[in-house]
């Protein structure tokens, strides 16, 4: 019996691939928790999301419903003031809440307006947010 067989050795190569393969790992957890936590900051818009609730208390059957627009402000989240303008092609506008400052986060879309019985023509919903 010699005295190599009581040791344990590893191959020069099996270690050099053990190594990358925790390296690698360690890099992707590090890339995946770097990417989950950078969503948290406070430089989000939050006008988007907004914009989606907004539009959803607005809309029936994928028509906006312009007399609706007061209360659709209801989808702006705690601690955030908002407006919701809608304008249609034919030149009328209907707003709601407070007069946005430039600062302010926007979300812009086309969408279908009711503006009159039987009567749809698209415009756009702007929904403004702000602190």
């Amino acid at each position: 019996m010699s005295l190599s067989s009581d040791r344990a050795t590893t191959e020069p190569l099996a270690a050099l691939v053990a190594v990358f393969a925790v390296t690698l790992g360690v890099s992707l957890y590090a890339g995946v928790v770097d990417e989950a936590f950078g969503t948290l900051d406070d430089e989000r818009n939050i006008a988007t999301p907004t914009a989606d609730a907004v539009e959803q208390r607005l809309s029936s059957a994928g028509v906006v419903r312009p007399e609706e627009v007061n209360s659709a402000l209801d989808a702006v989240p705690a601690n955030y003031h908002g407006n919701a303008t809608i304008t249609s092609t034919t030149g009328e506008r209907w707003s709601s809440g407070q007069k946005p400052p430039k600062s302010a986060d926007t979300e812009t879309r086309t969408v279908n307006v009711r503006v009159g019985a039987g009567a749809v023509r698209r415009g756009t919903l702007t929904v403004r947010v702000w602190r």
